[in-house]
């Protein structure tokens, strides 16, 4: 249980609650805003499997990490179902019933069984990346010809096993993927899943950002609302990313996730954990702060209690906000290195 007496504040008194984990840097798609496949191509050098993380390293970091205050645990890649027997490392974490245990994947590998196994490990929430229901739009994107209908296939899967509700995000690119916002609201909007819809941001150096690409949730609310009326929701909790909304005739739910036009640096209560170890205190983070070689070097647990505590106390991060104010323009770690 979270013990008042440590919670960390940082800089800007924010409390640490979550923590994303990367537990691979490889991935089957590459989407142009992430893992273009002019970057990421057949040379690209992947982590050594002596490099990542064990199992056994991630759980103990994740149990010192909730003596201070984490409730919140999401295990992301790359695609964390390329990495072997992420059923055991989610058993592994379940132990603990106070954590809030969940899983993003581009749906690929969602079998029935998989499915299933991740269910009886104790994952509570899956969240499912599509960014078209169009399939000539979401080759486009993905950049590997995978078919629509085999994502949509994967979150049945995973609905069918008692996944509820599986949230589906959408990263919106004004040139690419803009006409199939509306499509994809109604698609979902009375089968129990939540859509996420995702403004188009700047997280790396290889994905060719540009301002203009960038579709306002604004604009995304205005062009679902026109054709089946909103209102807005209160949030789950304090800090929330998503803002919701709800259809007015009750058929459910979507959010939209503004980093661009609508900053929620001040609540962000984040910290990041890349595959070979390395802790991230922002998404747009220019470098990290290695722990596995604390991990790794017989350092107690208290060592490493102790190195956490400065990282976080130290943390003053608040790009989304000066991207906004000026130009911030600074090398990124890319986001299939520690997750979005």
């Amino acid at each position: 249980m979270k013990n008042d007496s440590l919670i960390l504040l940082d800089q800007y008194s924010r409390p640490l609650s979550d923590l994303r984990i990367s537990i691979t840097d490889k991935c089957n798609f590459r989407c142009v805003y992430c893992m273009p496949k002019e970057i990421f191509g057949a040379g690209y050098q992947y982590l050594a499997k002596s490099d990542l993380l064990t199992y056994e390293e991630i759980v103990r970091l994740v149990s010192i990490m909730m003596n201070f205050g984490v409730t919140k645990v999401r295990i992301t890649g790359g695609e964390p179902l390329l990495r072997n027997d992420v059923d055991v490392l989610i058993s592994m974490l379940a132990k603990n019933s106070d954590l809030d245990l969940t899983l993003t994947t581009n749906g690929a590998f969602l079998t029935k069984d998989k499915s299933q196994s991740l269910m009886e490990s104790g994952l509570k929430r899956i969240t499912v990346s599509l960014d078209s229901l169009d399939d000539e739009t979401f080759n486009k994107l993905n950049d590997v010809n995978f078919s629509v209908e085999n994502v949509l296939k994967g979150i049945s899967n995973a609905s069918s096993v008692g996944f509820s509700p599986i949230k589906i995000n959408m990263v919106v690119m004004r040139s690419v993927n803009l006409s199939s916002v509306v499509p994809m609201a109604l698609y979902f909007k009375d089968k129990g899943h939540i859509v996420r819809f995702i403004e188009y941001m700047d997280v790396g150096d290889t994905n060719g950002w540009k301002l203009d690409e960038v579709v306002s949730s604004a604009e995304i609310i205005s062009l679902i609302g026109d054709q089946a009326p909103l209102e807005p929701v209160q949030p789950n909790y304090a800090g929330e990313v998503a803002k919701r909304w709800k259809y007015l005739d009750g058929s459910g739910e979507i959010g939209v996730i503004s980093s661009v036009t609508q900053p929620f640096c001040g609540n962000c209560s984040r910290l990041r954990l890349s595959a070979k170890g390395e802790l991230f205190t922002c998404l747009f983070a220019s470098s990290g702060h290695d722990i596995s070689s604390l991990l790794r070097n017989q350092a107690t647990d208290q060592d490493i209690a102790d190195c956490i505590a400065s990282i976080w106390k130290m943390r003053n991060d608040r790009y989304s906000e000066l991207r906004n104010i000026k130009s911030h323009d600074l090398d990124r770690i890319e986001m299939s290195y520690i997750g979005g």
